[in-house]
């Protein structure tokens, strides 16, 4: 097995400086962009956030006490009174959907959680990012691809458009209203905004860069060699890109920032259950989607514990509900 050649080797790889032709390279490279799903969009099974961390923090007294309320509801039974799903009728139902993803990119996430409130049944294949083997048969080359009857949607967004107007969770002309302006405006902060803190956040330091890559490794679609560059050279790489980003979006203080949009967030609901009021609409389930893939890392668990998101984030959980994933063989 080749090597990569050092830090330097792999910064400028991240850059994509380096045009070395080398498998370790090559590796690299497409896992920087899988690493980078969450900072460009062209619309530019339940889990509750938990921390044993009982560190002081300079938070205002009203989250520190949203804080403790949250993990307080969150420890008891979960009430029965739930926001239940939406689901589509039978004769709109479309009847073969799969799903080509990479399992960790928020992007992909924000597709299921449509899916999943929608109740709508989906296969799911898992792309190796760096053959990408899996979907060669296509001219789109990103995730997320979803395939519906037959059809080939592409890019997040435009996926779930159309998938509303199908479906009929959302009628024609329904752009024009105040609620649907609210909406898509916050769906906008989503692929403008909110993504562009996440990859300085779960590449911050080292370790939390080591801990991102373990996650994208073991969900992901890889080789045991690919498993093993990628950790590693991957971890080491974007803990350097991450730096690069925090410049490029003007970002000081990464969690701050992160904080700052949990609480911009829940600023924007105005004391409703969901931005859709009492049931989620489009900006709900892209937020929840987006902020999915950091549930089980330290950033995600250091912004349920500081800001008031997390209340929001387990009505979202019980609303979504269960995964539709069917299983496939060889899943």
């Amino acid at each position: 097995m080749r090597r990569i050649g050092g830090l330097v080797a792999l910064c400028r790889a991240a850059e994509g400086i380096a045009t070395s032709s080398t498998a370790g390279n090559v590796v690299c490279n497409r896992m920087l962009q899988t690493a980078l799903y969450g900072t460009t969009s062209a619309y530019s099974r339940r889990h509750h956030w938990f921390t044993n961390s009982n560190k002081l923090v300079e938070q205002p007294a009203a989250h520190t006490v949203a804080g403790t309320m949250l993990f307080s509801v969150a420890a008891s039974a979960v009430s029965e009174d739930v926001h239940a799903k939406e689901p589509v009728q039978p004769k709109l139902r479309p009847n073969d959907v799969v799903l080509y993803q990479y399992e960790a990119c928020p992007f992909c996430n924000k597709v299921k959680a449509f899916l999943d409130y929608y109740d709508i049944p989906y296969k799911v294949v898992e792309v190796n990012p760096i053959s990408k083997k899996e979907i060669k048969w296509s001219g789109y080359k990103k995730v997320p691809i979803l395939m519906v009857d037959g059809e080939q949607m592409i890019d997040s967004s435009e996926i779930i458009d159309e998938l509303s107007r199908r479906v009929g969770s959302r009628a024609q002309g329904d752009n024009l209203s105040d609620e649907a302006g609210e909406e898509n405006k916050w769906r906008g902060w989503v692929d403008n905004q909110l993504v562009h803190v996440l990859s300085p956040n779960i590449y911050r330091s080292s370790s939390e860069a080591l801990e991102s890559f373990d996650y994208i490794t073991s969900h992901g679609n890889f080789s045991f060699t690919e498993r093993i560059i990628a950790r590693y050279a991957g971890a080491a790489a974007m803990y350097f890109v991450s730096k690069k980003l925090k410049k490029r979006h003007n970002i000081t203080d990464e969690r701050a920032a992160l904080y700052d949009a949990a609480e911009t967030w829940v600023d924007a609901l105005k004391g409703r259950d969901f931005l859709g009021g009492s049931k989620p609409n489009l900006a709900d389930l892209a937020v929840f989607g987006v902020l999915r893939p950091i549930r089980h890392l330290q950033s995600g668990k250091d912004m349920v514990e500081h800001t008031r998101i997390g209340e929001w984030y387990s009505r979202m959980e019980d609303a979504v509900g269960a995964p539709c994933r069917l299983e496939t063989q060889g899943a």
